[in-house]
């Protein structure tokens, strides 16, 4: 299918706290209760439709394990933001997030969109990390914080809105150049057709 964009993004973060099934929840909008730890990249795709452009969205799910760190490094390049990705439940997964953010901001543009995301908002029982701790992180680094659950997909659709960019063109000294800009107010319902490639 034709688009006007394509843009790539990275998911990011420790192993096991259920990047791939955000990616899941977000391309195919289903969830696997059981799932293989990722071993290198997996990839996923959408197709938006954002003021009448249709958008396609690369989405690589990177693995967290450090024996992988090195692979993961290089599909920074070129991406035009990342979800940086922690479980609730979890309090090294969120001790780790300056190691991921620091590998993010050496390896990418310096325009990249990054999103802190909170994962497993359902286990509410087992939450060693609170919501405050998340919003204060991203605060001190200048990032959007959203809580989610990949399980019942409780903001994934929104942390797509703060994440993927509307395109604009201009024009500047006599050449079309494609920019974007990547707007927090963007709500889901403006994604007025949504087709996920099979």
């Amino acid at each position: 299918m034709a688009y006007a964009y394509l843009f790539k993004y990275i998911v990011i973060g420790d192993s096991g706290v259920g990047k791939s099934c955000l990616l899941l929840q977000f391309t195919d909008k289903r969830f696997l209760s059981s799932h293989n730890l990722t071993v290198g990249v997996e990839f996923g795709s959408r197709m938006i439709t954002i003021n009448d452009k249709k958008i396609k969205l690369q989405i690589w799910d990177t693995a967290g394990q450090e024996s992988f760190r090195s692979i993961a490094r290089s599909y920074y390049r070129g991406a035009a933001g990342a979800l940086l990705v922690y479980d609730i439940t979890k309090r090294d997964t969120f001790n780790h997030l300056h190691t991921w953010l620091e590998d993010a901001r050496k390896n990418s543009s310096s325009h990249i969109v990054i999103v802190l995301v909170g994962n497993k908002s359902d286990l509410e029982d087992q939450r060693v990390v609170q919501r405050e701790e998340g919003e204060a992180f991203a605060r001190e680094h200048g990032m959007v914080f959203l809580e989610t659950s990949a399980r019942t997909a409780t903001n994934v659709e929104e942390v797509g809105a703060h994440l993927f960019p509307v395109p604009v063109s201009f024009e500047q000294t006599h050449k079309h150049i494609w920019a974007y800009s990547c707007t927090v107010d963007l709500a889901p319902a403006a994604w007025t057709q949504d087709i996920r490639e099979e």
